[in-house]
């Protein structure tokens, strides 16, 4: 589950724009105010369309609980067959979607590019080739591949961890994946070196020209992301108290610089670490204690200028595969020297992406915000823009192909974190439906997290008969309550499928607006987030 854990001053947190539950943080949107939230639902518990006192009886005593007492619950479940509805509370009513508004997302972008499409990142030689010297610049094309090689298997699959580095200053236990962030930068580098070139007369240049950043998508998509435009730094304890914790970092490119104060401590006592970054976030500082015990802490600091890191990269790469580059490995990107096309100049070298449907599954399994943002970019592409915002329009049209009533869906970006973002019930369950009859339905299904087995939803349920049978994308917002000292649940929401055995997997939603934590304590939310899941668990084994 996307728990935010880490919460050291609750009005600090909500100045800065609180983490959240799927890591949905309430970013702000240019021009944009946020819709109000659902009316508190009435008490005790109403009835609606598919009686709601059908339900398991466990999951009405999960909705009577006092913390759900001013909520909105929403809920429903149909048959595949015809879309027979089973239960349902409120299902034409918006709730704020959290990062189940990713399903609405990827779909578009797996639809519109198609589920094998690979990225083909290229490199061009501009200028004159003189036997293995190259007078000119080398560019490379940026093509908006979200991952450039840094997490692909062997067997072409993309590497994931049940909880991403992406959300390591938020959670406790992110871990990396073994891969090199850098291999698709050095397997262009190689492939440069093996078109004949060992010296290039010029720059190095990546070209992002793809399409313009966007000031609203938080984060915001790059035409080259290496490591998630993120620099890890993996804290260890050092052998025995007093002595300097031991400290690894990645990917490793000049300028950027890390140095390490922290210092380990006893067992037992406070694991805090903080990151600074100066000199435009290329000198990194870390600095603090790590208790003898811990495991090892990993932390994140962006990528400031994902392009000019790129350059930098594939200079020194170049270097290692036996090319020597006359200009500074260092200093801004460029862009003035690119030429205004490609046509007539050689390529040499390329990198071709895993398929689409694998970076569909790295989005939806850890709830990836920066690959959900991309895909908006992605189809404004598909229609000759460089506007990232023109992406919509394309995710509109395929909405209504797909037979989701778009009036009940609102969207300012695409991982449900923005303030504006609403979504009905209905409109969920009707996206989920459109992949039911179509060739990809076990592929996208088996995208989706699954219960008690992987993804967010891999620590859930783990012994319960529902494991292994609930395919869902999870979501929620999560915000501070500065007046009453707690947190307010602005969203915890779950949406998926429900294998109710041969070979029938039912549509549900099930969602909560507008809860509250008795406290501070991030359990209250992890409590409630249990019992999404719980629900789901319970909505299987019903028959």
């Amino acid at each position: 589950m996307d728990i935010p854990i880490r919460f050291p001053a609750l009005r600090r947190r909500v100045a800065a724009g609180c983490a959240a539950l799927l890591l949905v943080g309430f970013a702000p949107a240019t021009g944009v105010r946020a819709a109000p939230s659902p009316p508190p639902s009435p008490w005790p518990l109403p009835s609606g369309v598919g009686d709601p006192g059908r339900l398991d009886p466990r999951i009405t005593e999960i909705m009577r609980k006092p913390e759900y007492r001013n909520a909105q619950w929403g809920l429903l479940q149909t048959e595949p067959a015809g879309g027979r509805v089973l239960h349902s509370l409120f299902p034409g009513q918006f709730f704020i979607p959290g990062s189940t508004a990713k399903l609405f997302a990827v779909s578009g972008t797996w639809r519109t590019l198609g589920g094998d499409h690979r990225f083909v990142t290229p490199v061009y030689a501009v200028g004159e080739r003189n036997g293995s010297t190259l007078k000119g610049d080398l560019d490379l094309v940026a093509q908006g591949d979200l991952t450039l090689g840094g997490r692909t298997r062997p067997d072409g699959t993309v590497a994931y961890t049940d909880l991403d580095h992406t959300y390591a200053n938020d959670f406790p236990g992110a871990t990396l994946t073994p891969e090199n962030p850098l291999a698709g930068i050095d397997r262009l580098a190689r492939g440069i070196r093996a078109s004949g070139i060992t010296r290039v007369e010029g720059d190095v240049i990546v070209d992002t020209r793809l399409f313009a950043q966007d000031p609203v998508l938080d984060p915001t998509p790059t035409p080259l992301i290496v490591n998630d435009n993120l620099v890890d730094l993996l804290t260890t304890p050092g052998d025995r108290p007093g002595t300097a914790a031991r400290l690894d970092w990645r990917p490793k490119a000049a300028p950027y610089e890390v140095t390490s104060t922290v210092r380990t401590v006893g067992a037992g006592k406070p694991t805090d670490i903080t990151v600074t970054a100066t000199a435009g976030g290329t000198r990194i500082r870390l600095s603090g204690t790590i208790a003898a015990d811990a495991e090892p802490l990993l932390r994140t600091t962006p990528i400031t200028d994902p392009a000019a890191f790129g350059r930098t990269a594939l200079i020194e790469a170049l270097a290692r595969a036996g090319v020597t580059v006359t200009a500074d490995p260092t200093g801004p990107n460029p862009v003035a020297r690119l030429p205004r096309g490609y046509d007539g100049r050689p390529r040499v070298a390329a990198y071709t992406s895993p398929p689409y449907e694998q970076y569909a599954k790295l989005i939806l399994k850890v709830s990836h915000n920066l690959g959900a943002n991309l895909g908006i970019c992605l189809m404004a592409v598909t229609a000759g823009s460089r506007q990232c915002e023109d992406g919509f329009p394309v995710l509109a049209a395929f909405l209504d192909r797909a037979g989701v009533d778009r009036e009940q869906v609102e969207l300012m970006d695409g991982r449900g974190g923005n303030p504006a973002d609403r979504a009905t019930p209905r409109a969920l369950v009707q996206m989920l439906a459109y992949w039911q009859n179509t060739p990809d339905a076990k592929r996208f299904r088996e995208a989706l997290p699954i219960l008690g087995v992987d993804g967010l939803l891999a620590e859930n349920c783990r012994t319960c008969p529902a494991r292994g049978k609930v395919f869902a994308k999870t979501g929620a917002a999560v915000g501070g309550d500065a007046l009453n000292d707690r947190l307010a649940v602005g969203a915890i929401t779950i949406a998926g499928y429900l294998d109710k055995g041969g070979g029938r997997f039912d549509t549900f939603y099930a969602g909560v607006n507008g809860a509250s934590t008795p406290t501070t304590d991030p359990a209250g939310v992890l409590s409630i987030a249990n019992d999404l899941a719980l629900i789901s668990s319970y909505l299987q084994e019903s028959r």
